[in-house]
């Protein structure tokens, strides 16, 4: 099994970006997730709306699984009202330091 990354963009509603990424650090949902490398949110520096989400997974599988996660689903319930917009990248990790 190949590993499987994401670069997500969610955009929050205007002047929502904050709470929205408070509701998601302090849920803690991932950091026990199985098959989770890495889950880091970023702010993106020229918008004040976006928040960039960089994910490493041990496989598509792992990661299609933790969306039906009981957890995960509460916490994007929760949030849903706070986001304006989702999108994102598939890419294919190939290798660096952390890989």
């Amino acid at each position: 099994m190949s590993k499987y990354a994401m670069f997500g963009k969610l955009t929050s509603h205007p002047g929502k970006r904050e709470e929205l990424a408070k509701m998601m650090l302090e849920a803690d949902t991932l950091n026990d997730m199985e098959g989770c490398i890495y889950y880091i949110l970023h702010e993106a520096e020229e918008d004040p709306d976006v928040l960039w989400i960089t994910e490493l997974w041990e496989s598509q599988e792992v990661h299609a699984a933790s969306l039906k996660n009981e957890n995960v689903r509460e916490l994007i319930g929760r949030c849903r009202h706070l986001i304006a917009d989702v999108g994102g990248v598939k890419v294919r990790p190939i290798g660096g330091k952390g890989f």
